[in-house]
C-alpha cells in the first residue's frame, strides 16, 4: 500500500508542477507582447481585382440541321420562324397585365383574344396545381378586355397561380393573395 500512495503523491506532485510551467509559460508570454514595438506607418489596403466575365453563347441548334436546308432524313426543312408582324395576330390569348399584385379582394385581368367567341377560362390555382376557384368559364369576344373578379373569402393568404385558357392556349401566372 505504500507503492500505491508514494505513486499518487508522484502524480499529483507532477501534475502541480506541469500547471506551473504552463501557467508560468502563459504568463510569460503576456509579459513579452506588452514590449511590442507598434509601428504606425501607412499602410495601402489590398484591393482584389475581380474580372467581369463576358460569354459569347451561341443559340442552341440541333445537330441534324444543316445549312443546306435538309434534315437528319434528307428532307427539306422550312424555318419554323413567322414574321414579326404575324406573332401578335397568329396567338389566341395575350395576357396583358393582371392588377394589383398582391391581391386582397379584387383581380383585375387585361388580356387580348385573338378570335371571337373564343371558350376562356380562368382559375385559380394553389401551389400543388390543385384547382382552388373557377374565376370565369365563358365565351369572349375578340380584342383587349377586362375582366375584374372578387377573390373568394375561403381563400387563405398565400401564393397561387392565376390559369388563363383561351382555345388552346394556356398562360399561367404568379398572383399573391393577402
Amino acid at each position: 500500500m505504500k507503492l500505491y500512495a508514494k505513486i499518487t503523491l508522484l502524480t499529483k506532485l507532477y501534475c502541480i508542477l506541469c500547471m506551473v510551467f504552463l501557467c508560468g509559460v502563459n504568463f510569460a508570454s503576456a509579459q513579452q507582447s506588452d514590449s511590442i514595438r507598434i509601428s504606425l506607418k501607412n499602410r495601402t489596403k489590398k484591393t482584389s481585382k475581380v474580372s467581369d466575365i463576358k460569354a459569347n453563347i451561341q443559340p442552341y441548334k440541333p445537330f441534324y440541321f444543316s445549312a443546306a436546308g435538309t434534315n437528319l432524313f434528307g428532307t427539306p426543312t422550312t424555318s419554323t420562324k413567322a414574321p414579326a408582324g404575324n406573332i401578335s395576330k397568329d396567338k389566341l390569348l395575350t395576357v396583358l397585365k393582371i392588377y394589383p399584385n398582391p391581391v386582397e379582394d379584387q383581380l383585375n385581368v387585361s388580356l387580348n383574344i385573338g378570335k371571337d367567341g373564343t371558350l376562356t377560362t380562368i382559375k385559380i390555382i394553389d401551389l400543388l396545381g390543385n384547382e382552388v376557384v373557377t374565376l370565369a368559364n365563358e365565351r369572349l369576344n375578340a380584342g383587349e378586355q377586362t375582366k375584374n373578379f372578387t377573390i373568394p373569402s375561403r381563400l387563405n393568404p398565400g401564393i397561387y397561380f392565376l390559369r388563363i385558357v383561351a382555345g388552346g392556349e394556356s398562360q399561367v401566372k404568379r398572383i399573391s393573395v393577402l
